[in-house]
């Protein structure tokens, strides 16, 4: 089986992390997820994730438990906004915060994550390469940004036409506030 980063020349394969949540209680993240089992209903299936803090992790997090291939793309030097939102944050085994925040862990279970900028030409090329590879791509970007790079839906259907393109919004493609970021303090029925 190939996986997404086989195309760029890096090691292929689940990459497992250990986290540790108070001093001498560490656990495998993949493993535990997985319930030690590295297979399930979407085993196979290979998402490429470019959503952010936690409307999309939530939902790829579940992709990836029922055995789906997850590769969250993240900003070169930053990553994803919630990795620093904190406290609290993972402990290490001498019972030490770390620079890992909980609420970041608590959303990305069962992920590769890629540090990619999409927005220069080379990142866009790595971007195309892996969505070639993928079955599904999730955004959450505000209705319309990823155009400009190419990256919306009506951009890629041409060239994949067998991708899956979800993308999570907060008020929908159409509408009044279609365009509006969403709100944490907002449901939207």
């Amino acid at each position: 089986t190939r996986f997404f980063l086989d195309a760029l020349g890096m090691r292929s394969g689940r990459q497992s992390g250990k986290h540790c949540v108070t001093a001498g209680q560490c656990y495998d993240s993949f493993y535990l997820a997985k319930g030690g089992d590295v297979t399930g209903a979407l085993d196979g299936i290979r998402i490429f994730d470019m959503s952010r803090v936690l409307a999309g992790p939530s939902w790829t997090q579940l992709l990836g438990d029922l055995g789906a291939d997850i590769v969250k793309v993240e900003r070169p030097g930053e990553g994803d906004d919630t990795r620093k939102w904190g406290p609290p944050f993972l402990r290490d085994e001498a019972g030490h915060d770390t620079a890992e925040s909980s609420y970041y862990l608590s959303a990305n279970r069962a992920k590769r994550s890629i540090t990619l900028d999409f927005t220069k030409p080379e990142g866009r090329a790595i971007a195309l390469r892996l969505i070639a590879q993928s079955d599904v791509l999730v955004e959450n970007y505000k209705v319309g940004n990823l155009a400009k790079y190419g990256l919306d839906y009506p951009s890629l259907k041409k060239d994949f036409p067998r991708l899956v393109y979800c993308s999570v919004t907060g008020f929908g493609q159409t509408g009044p506030y279609a365009q509006s970021a969403p709100q944490p303090n907002k449901i939207t029925l």
